[in-house]
This record gives structure tokens, C-alpha cells and sequence, in this order.
């Protein structure tokens, strides 16, 4: 090796391969970044230990929609609606195909107002049930019935756990 020459390049295949890997690298890495997070899931649990299984509105979508257009909701299923801020709340069952019952949270998890059976909407003009007569943080939605079956009542706390 000649100490005044310069060091030689390396090939261009090598280079091309470097650029390559390196190409793969920041889309995957980049993949990871981006991924969506599968859906919230909190468990609310009731006073006698009944479990309701939630999917956090956690989405404009989901918050805007919520259970609408859904065939169905399992027993023991239902949506949780957790706002940015305590409020008088209301929600509508437009797009609803299935009634539902509603459960109203204040901050603390207490049971505030309940609407039993309310039925889907499908055409406009749809009511809005609430809002409660306290400002509230929480509302879940589960399948009707659901309130009578496990005698619900004001002032009820709730537990949440997260799902993992």
C-alpha cells in the first residue's frame, strides 16, 4: 500500500448495498413509529363483581359514532366514552342499530344517571339522552338490559382496569 495514494473507493455494488440497507432500515423503523396501537380495552367492574368489557372511544370516530352501525354487541361488552373534561354530557343513539343502556361517571367513578333501553335512531330527528344532572367524565354504553339484569343505582362506584 502506497502511503501518498490515496485510499481506493469502495465498489459502486457496495455502496448500492449500504444505500439499500440503509433504505430498509428507516421504512421499518419508520413502520414501528407509525404503527396504529391496537383499540383501548378497560375493564369496568361493578359493585358485586360483575365485568363490563369496553372499547375506549378513544378516536373522533369512535367518540362520534360510537356504537352505530354495529349488528350486534356481546353480553358483557360495551363502549366507553371517556371526555377531555367534566361536563353535562349528552349522546344519541343515531346510526344505532341495537338499543343500548347508558351509564353516566363523574370524575370519581360514581354512578350519576342511567337511561335503560335506549333505542337505536335511524332517522333524523334523533333524541339525545341527558344530559345528567351533574357535570360527568365518563359514559359507557352496554348491551339494553343490561341495568336491570345487575340492578344498577345512583351513586354505584365503578372500578376501571386496563386490559393488557
Amino acid at each position: 500500500m502506497n502511503p501518498l495514494r490515496p485510499p481506493s473507493s469502495p465498489p459502486k455494488r457496495t455502496r448500492a448495498l449500504v444505500l439499500i440497507g440503509l433504505a430498509l432500515l428507516l421504512m421499518t423503523g419508520s413502520l414501528f413509529l407509525t404503527r396504529q396501537s391496537e383499540p383501548g380495552t378497560i375493564i369496568v367492574t361493578l359493585p358485586g363483581g360483575q365485568e363490563i368489557e369496553t372499547e375506549v372511544a378513544d378516536t373522533p370516530q369512535k367518540i362520534f359514532f360510537g356504537l352505530a352501525f354495529r349488528e350486534s354487541l356481546p353480553k358483557g361488552r360495551g363502549m366507553l366514552y371517556i371526555f377531555d373534561a367534566s361536563d353535562y354530557h349528552r349522546l344519541a343513539t343515531k346510526g344505532f342499530k341495537i338499543p343500548v343502556d347508558m351509564i353516566w361517571l363523574d370524575e370519581s367513578r360514581h354512578v350519576v344517571y342511567l337511561v335503560e333501553e335506549a333505542k337505536p335512531c335511524l332517522a333524523d330527528p334523533c333524541p339525545f339522552f341527558g344530559p345528567p344532572p351533574e357535570k360527568t367524565r365518563y359514559v359507557i354504553q352496554t348491551t339494553a338490559g343490561f341495568l336491570k339484569e345487575q340492578a344498577l343505582k345512583r351513586g354505584a362506584e365503578l372500578k376501571f382496569t386496563l386490559k393488557m
